[in-house]
This record gives C-alpha cells, structure tokens and sequence, in this order.
C-alpha cells in the first residue's frame, strides 16, 4: 500500500475511535504499530501521563519495548522525559556512546540495538499529556514531511484523549486515564497466562490478546480481565496473523 494510502487508512482508523469508552491502550498501540508501518523507523512506544502528572508505559509497537521505556521513568531521563517536560519534540537525535544527553538511557537504548530516537509530544492548546517515542535501529534523519505526518498522527491520537474535555469535568478526564494506566496491570497478568499457558513469550502473548480482542469485537481490558479471572482460556483466544517485525529487541 503507497504511504500516502496508509496515512489515510490510519487516520480513518484512529478517527474510528472517537467513541464513548473507547480502549486507549488499544489506541496508541494502534498508533505505534501505524508509525513503524509508516515511517523509517524501527519501533514506536507511548508514554502518558498520569493524574497527579507522572509519565507512565501505555503502549508500544513491540511489547518488549517496554523493558526499555520503564528504564526511562526509571532514570527520570530520555527523549520521552523530555519530549513531556518541555512539549517540544526532539527530531534526529543520534545515540552514541559518548552522548551525554541522557548517560542513563543511552547505553540502554543501544543495547538494544537503537542508534537514532524521535520523540513527538502529545500536546494540545498547551497541554501535554504524554509522548510518542521513534526508534531507529540505524543512525539517520526523518524528512520533514515524515516529522509533520508522525506529529500529525500524535495529534490526532491526543484528541482521541481529550475529545469529552469540554463535556466531561476534570475529575471524569481523570478517571478515564487512571483506568488506562491500571489497564496496564491486567494486561501484563493475561500476557503471563498466556505466555504460561501456551510456551510463548510476551510479544506474541499480546498479539494473541489483541487479535482475539478486534476479531469479537471487545476491548482488549475486557479480554484481558476474563483471563485473569478465569472466564476465558488461553487456549479460547484467536491466533494472530501472521507478520514480520522489523527489529528483534532483547527481553
């Protein structure tokens, strides 16, 4: 599909979810999975920030990302802190080992295989509520077009998560992030079973999560949480499609 057709189709998607109770961690891994297909980058993860203004993991393109953005919050430095902070986005920054930017992260990223990062804030009329982090395994620049279309998709992602602010109080915004964040929980709890169940590992335990979630319909909390409680089976989910990854990350 031409990149133009998929920008189209993933905005259509992310406008699709615009809808009462929608599944933020299904968003943004939507979101993630879209820039990795997109743009030339390797891996995407989101970042949000919680109630009382602390960024924490939501989503990545490849689940065992996540080791690498916990570090972030863990070390309080690296693009996505910064990217929060600030609400500027940081564009073709290269990790080396002499980088003294972020010392924490940098060797962690590189460990990893990550040599280049982008990050774009997700940011509207000056509020910032998380960041899109972009990993490249090779040093190298994102176009100017690429860098408007990946803000673009942040852009219309953080509308997704703000679109009832002006009909809902604070404290039901709230409310609807802390659930996203405790979502993260029960996700990981299922992630386990089904990797415990069945003799894979978590990457592929979540795509087993989130294709049977979108083939019935359901919100993948809801999946999730019939796991952890009994009410479905590893072996009742959907098989993934099958797909390539584009780089193989450490766990």
């Amino acid at each position: 599909m031409p990149r133009e057709s998929r920008v189209i189709a993933t905005l259509v998607e992310l406008a699709d979810n615009l809808v009462d109770n929608f599944d933020i961690i299904d968003l943004l891994t939507t979101l993630s999975a879209r820039c990795v297909e997109t743009f030339d980058v390797d891996a995407a993860g989101v970042m949000l920030a919680s109630p009382g203004g602390e960024l924490q993991y939501v989503a990545s393109s490849i689940e065992s990302m996540r080791i690498l953005e916990l570090f972030q919050l863990q070390a309080n430095e690296g693009p996505c802190v910064d990217c929060f902070r600030d609400g500027k986005a940081i564009i073709n920054h290269a990790l080396h080992a002499n980088d003294d930017r972020w010392p924490l992260f940098t060797p962690q990223a590189l460990a990893f295989g990550f040599h280049s990062v982008h990050c774009m804030p997700l940011r509207l009329r000056g509020r910032t509520v998380g960041a899109l982090n972009l990993f490249r395994t090779e040093e190298g620049v994102l176009s100017d077009e690429d860098v408007i279309l990946a803000q673009g998709l942040a852009d219309v992602a953080t509308i997704a998560l703000l679109q009832h602010q002006t009909a809902l109080d604070a404290r039901m915004l709230n409310d609807q992030l802390s659930n996203a964040l405790n979502s993260r929980i029960i996700i990981e709890q299922a992630k386990g079973i089904v990797g415990q169940a069945t003799n894979c590992n978590m990457d592929e335990a979540f795509d087993r999560l989130r294709a049977h979630s979108r083939n019935h319909n359901l919100r993948l909390t809801d999946v999730a949480r019939s796991l952890v409680t009994g009410e479905l089976s590893p072996e009742e989910l959907d098989a993934p499609r099958p797909h390539s990854s584009r780089v193989e990350t450490k766990r």
